[in-house]
């Protein structure tokens, strides 16, 4: 399995012979960088905002997923899990959607634009989590202390953050720097991609990994 970061919140996961999968694809007018150039089986798209839902920019004809339930597309397994309206003291929190995706019993969790640290018991529900795409640079999404917190309750092998600052986004969100400070960590050299031949070829230890992205 291959995954590639294209800026904020969209990744594009491969695998051959199984669905091709991009996330939150982006209008880039909305967000800075360059036009999304990308070719998918299956969009996943986790809250209507226009930096996650330009599923125009993802040529294909792939079949889009915006909200929970359970889907089986070419051999890849998704389940979307909504994080609002679950809590009592909070009807009106915004509507955002988890999707676990299961390449060949990885699990790879996108948490979209979650801005909460989850309950002990929603992270029960999700089962294990090996690589978390997790959002860390707030406007919307969790904070560095946050992200990190939410680390800690989900103990994957691989966290890979997203949306926070980069060179031409117009939005304002924090440098990831912020969040790995949290994590006891000090500057991180990004890689172009990450790779995993299998379950048992990932990390014990919680490893933070950075990805470049095409603006980079």
């Amino acid at each position: 399995m291959e995954i590639n970061w294209y800026g904020h919140s969209c990744f594009r996961i491969t695998e051959r012979g199984l669905a091709t999968v991009v996330c939150d694809p982006y209008d880039h007018n909305q967000i800075g960088y360059a036009p999304l150039k990308l070719k998918a089986d299956i969009v996943t798209v986790s809250h209507s905002s226009p930096g996650h839902t330009h599923v125009q920019a993802v040529k294909g004809d792939p079949f889009v997923i915006n909200g929970p339930g359970e889907y089986e597309i070419g051999g890849v397994f998704i389940t979307g899990v909504q994080t609002n309206g679950t809590r009592k003291d909070n009807q009106d929190e915004p509507r955002n959607t988890l999707y676990l995706i299961n390449y060949n019993s990885i699990n790879v969790l996108h948490l979209g634009d979650l801005d909460r640290v989850p309950t002990q018991t929603e992270v029960e529900h999700l089962g294990p989590v090996h690589i978390a795409l997790i959002p860390v640079g707030g406007y919307g999404g969790l904070n560095a202390a946050k992200a990190a917190e939410v680390v800690s309750l989900l103990e994957p092998n691989i966290v890979i953050p997203m949306h926070y600052a980069t060179p031409g986004l117009k939005i304002p969100l924090d440098p990831v720097s912020r969040f790995l400070k949290e994590m006891g960590l000090g500057q991180i050299e990004p890689v172009p991609s990450f790779k995993v031949t299998s379950l048992s070829s990932l990390p014990e230890e919680t490893q933070v990994i950075l990805l470049d992205h095409p603006s980079s």
